[in-house]
């Protein structure tokens, strides 16, 4: 499995307190399941936006995980990134492909 980070930038108005805890149940029961790792709002920024950190075999999966999302189906998601991540340090370190980039591999 890989580790993947989207995030999640959200349109102004206030449809989005109409499914923000129906959005939050989703993400607990992906959590349950193990899909989902961390997830949380950006602060500062002038959109409402989230970052969350998915495990998943693909990032089609994760995709797929997100267009199940009540803010996906609300159409209240004004726009997306997914990007594969490989977290070598830190706390998700046990989470990593665990191979440095030659040029550290090299130096150790």
């Amino acid at each position: 499995m890989s580790i993947f980070i989207a995030r999640m930038e959200h349109p102004e108005g206030p449809v989005w307190n109409t499914y923000v805890i129906e959005h939050i149940e989703y993400l607990k029961a992906l959590i349950e399941e193990g899909h989902l790792l961390a997830s949380g709002p950006v602060k500062g920024s002038p959109l409402r936006a989230g970052f969350l950190i998915f495990k998943a075999d693909s990032k089609l999966e994760v995709q797929a995980m997100i267009d199940e999302d009540p803010f996906a189906r609300e159409h209240i998601i004004s726009a997306l990134t997914i990007e594969q991540w490989d977290p070598l340090f830190g706390l998700f370190a046990e989470e990593s492909s665990k191979q440095l980039p030659s040029i550290l591999a090299n130096a150790t």
